[in-house]
């Protein structure tokens, strides 16, 4: 951080996170000129009224261009604090400290910032690149078990993917290794298509149906475990058309288990209304991503029609 120590900072986290790390803080910024901006915790903050209420602040405190915006906090803070830099002054530099597992191994890396609104998650947003990330497993001591576990689906969906290697390590715990490898496979994805007109798309395994599953409880499901629900839906979708290897499954559900994550019981077609709005719907098709075996992905369009036919999977 000292080559920006001439640089006035605002610094964005969540009421959650402060509590925890106040002190730490204000230790490690006592010699540089920083702001706090204090939000709720939780996903109903990526709003249009919370993103409004912060650029007002900053304006407020006189931002400018020359300054520098910091995101600390998980995935809820990231996200909306990159959607303010991207948008605020027509941009201002900023950088990605994340606290818990699922910022560190996803949403804090690969430039997607965004909100939410009334029709779907992060239907308004940009491509925002962090001047830095700074990743410490250390920030993990706080984290609940359960945001652990929830950290663990993009990670397992990482495995899925591109690395089976992965496999061993999540059946272990290695954590460092886990988020060096999750890392590597998101960033490896990310520079070969910045920005997702194909091979990235492969990110969003699980995701049509887990962002359905997330709308249909008004966010009260976390994003690990609606994307672990939305990977079981892929996964038993792709044996049901004959593109993915029966074993898949059995993989799948032996890494869920390790980390008490959920597969999905309900009918598909309660999530179906919900479908209409992912961003990798291309008129009456989504750009559905399977998996053919562990570490082979695969892009096919499936008629939004025949989620009707086969919602009895």
């Amino acid at each position: 951080m000292k080559p920006y120590k001439q640089r006035r900072l605002f610094l964005v986290t969540d009421e959650n996170v402060y509590f925890y790390y106040k002190n730490h803080l204000k230790e490690v910024f006592s010699d540089y000129d920083v702001s706090y901006t204090i939000i709720k915790a939780g996903e109903t903050s990526k709003s249009l009224e919370n993103y409004y209420q912060v650029c007002n602040e900053l304006l407020s405190k006189h931002i400018q261009r020359k300054d520098m915006i910091i995101a600390f906090g998980g995935g809820v803070v990231g996200d909306l604090t990159g959607f303010v830099a991207a948008t605020i002054l027509r941009g201002v530099d900023f950088i990605q400290i994340p606290t818990t597992l699922l910022a560190m191994v996803d949403s804090s890396i690969g430039s997607k910032v965004g909100i939410n609104t009334s029709y779907g998650k992060n239907l308004l947003g940009a491509f925002k690149h962090p001047i830095l990330v700074i990743i410490d497993p250390w920030y993990l001591k706080t984290l609940p078990k359960e945001q652990y576990n929830n950290g663990m689906a993009e990670v397992i969906k990482a495995c899925l993917i591109k690395d089976e290697t992965l496999i061993f390590d999540l059946k272990n715990n290695h954590i460092e290794n886990i988020i060096t490898k999750a890392i590597s496979v998101k960033k490896d994805i990310v520079l070969n298509d910045p920005y997702e007109h194909n091979e990235r798309l492969f990110l969003n395994f699980g995701h049509t149906f887990g962002h359905a599953i997330e709308k249909a409880s008004n966010y009260q499901i976390n994003h690990g475990y609606a994307i672990a629900m939305g990977m079981d839906i892929a996964v038993r979708l792709g044996i049901y058309l004959n593109i993915t290897n029966k074993e898949v499954l059995k993989t799948l559900h032996e890494l869920l288990n390790l980390y008490n994550l959920p597969t999905y019981d309900s009918n598909l077609l309660e999530l179906l209304p919900y479908i209409s709005q992912d961003k990798k719907s291309t008129g009456d098709f989504i750009n559905f991503v399977f998996i053919k075996d562990v570490g082979k992905p695969l892009i096919k369009k499936i008629a939004k029609e025949a989620f009707y036919e086969i919602s009895s999977i």
